[in-house]
């Protein structure tokens, strides 16, 4: 049996082809029911239940707030993320190995700075 993972709220770029379906991707493969939480950054309830993420730090990157109140932003929420989904475990792993963290937070300003660009590319 696994360990008990407390619920996290991933906040998104709404207006983000790309954002919503990875957060809908990650939210359906969640380990747990309710183990994970999305709010798009411009929802009012975002705005009420944490006022301390500003608009412009979640739609440069995305946020995810822990059960303790931590905030995790852009390439450092990723291997919390992946540990709260079936078969990415693994993967949460290798990020924790040294030198990957900087390699990842530069791929990860990368996407989100072309975000809307790659997410066109990818919408009929």
């Amino acid at each position: 049996m696994g360990e008990a993972i407390e619920v996290a709220t991933l906040v998104y770029d709404g207006e983000c082809a790309m954002c919503r379906a990875s957060a809908l991707w990650l939210m359906r493969r969640a380990q747990a029911s309710g183990a994970l939480e999305i709010l798009p950054c411009r929802a009012p309830v975002r705005r009420e239940r944490f006022p301390q993420i500003t608009d412009a730090q979640c739609l440069t990157a995305m946020q995810l707030v822990l059960a303790d109140g931590r905030v995790l932003a852009g390439a450092d929420a990723v291997p919390e993320l992946l540990r709260r989904v079936r078969g990415w475990r693994h993967v949460a792993g290798v990020l924790a190995l040294p030198g990957v963290r900087p390699v990842a937070r530069r791929m990860y300003a990368w996407v989100a700075r072309n975000r809307m660009r790659i997410s066109c590319a990818r919408e009929p």
